[in-house]
């Protein structure tokens, strides 16, 4: 399986989420991203003594790569917490993965799914891709295809083309599902769709177990689901 790799009020004493703080974390990202570390450093540090959860979040980041610093996941993980005190959702999202890893803190499964869980539930793509991962495959957790596919399904809604794929898969071969080829070419389309090429070989080989007819009606229903889904529109009930 794949894994991979996007506000709360505050106390008094915290850096309000103003058009200066928003302004200076784009700054800081931008710097960051041309490799001017120090410049970035400076901006996300500001934010961070200030309690402004996306700057403590982009400076753990920094730790965690070990981009302007020695990386250290420790103190990356120590940030990340202070940011998911926020509710910060991406904060919640990387501080799985540490766990999930064992980098910085003790390698802690179930804290890894309470953290995806409370980031997927601020309908975090990432976070409800990586719980369909550990479910499917009984990660951390027993295994349930029918819990993974709610994930997969919730992620897929969100555009996220792993899930997309992954939720092919399950049709495809059958797990925790009834096989059903018609849905596989779906999902396999629509992930194709994003760029995902080995949807794109997976919906060839659905093809050759479907009619011409079966093959054209099918991309009329993921044409109509990939419309809703850029619309923001699709919502996943188990049904297409």
């Amino acid at each position: 399986m794949f894994k991979p790799n996007l506000r709360s009020l505050l106390l008094v004493s915290t850096l309000l989420a103003t058009p200066l703080a928003t302004a200076g974390l784009e700054e800081g990202i931008l710097a960051a991203n041309e490799g001017r570390f120090e410049e970035a450093l400076e901006e996300f540090n500001y934010l961070a003594d200030k309690g402004f959860a996306p700057g403590i979040y982009e400076l753990a980041k920094m730790y965690e790569e070990g981009h302007g610093v020695q990386r250290n996941y420790k103190h990356a993980a120590e940030l990340y917490q202070q940011a998911v005190d926020k509710v910060h959702a991406n904060s919640m999202f990387a501080l799985a993965v540490l766990y999930q890893e064992g980098k910085g803190v003790k390698l802690d499964k179930g804290k890894a799914i309470s953290l995806y869980e409370m980031a997927a539930q601020k309908n975090h793509p990432a976070a409800q891709f990586n719980l369909g991962v550990m479910y499917a495959s009984g990660d951390g957790v027993i295994q349930d295809y029918q819990i993974a596919k709610q994930w997969y399904q919730k992620a897929a809604a969100n555009n996220f083309t792993l899930a997309q794929f992954n939720l092919a898969l399950m049709y495809y071969e059958g797990l925790g599902v009834p096989k059903n080829i018609e849905k596989s070419y779906i999902w396999n389309t629509i992930a194709e769709y994003n760029g995902n090429m080995d949807a794109s070989k997976s919906r060839k080989l659905d093809e050759r177990n479907m009619l011409p007819g079966e093959v054209e009606a099918a991309k009329e229903k993921a044409d109509a689901i990939y419309a809703k889904i850029q619309a923001g529109l699709y919502a996943p009930d188990g049904r297409l």
